[in-house]
């Protein structure tokens, strides 16, 4: 009998979707321990926008938590630390 081989290739990991301007300002609002009601004041927006934001950051960087969001962040040179 012929051995069957599998020649689908395993799927790759897809590079996380690059973030907009005003994600990269939220994510370092975050990181500078900003809440969802702090930022929103700061850019004169609600805090549903910031919480929508933030959503789709975590969502673009495949993670479920704030601090897999800025681990994540901070691997892919997104954020500084100083």
């Amino acid at each position: 009998k012929a051995l069957l081989v599998n020649l689908v290739p395993p799927p790759r990991k897809k590079r996380p979707e690059s973030l907009t301007g005003r994600e990269q300002e939220i994510l370092e609002f975050i990181w500078a321990g900003f809440k969802n009601k702090e930022i929103g004041q700061r850019l004169k927006i609600s805090v549903k926008t910031v919480e929508a934001h933030r959503a789709n950051m975590m969502k673009k960087m495949r993670v479920s938590n704030t601090a897999q969001l800025l681990k994540t962040a901070i691997q892919g040179s997104m954020i500084k630390i100083r």
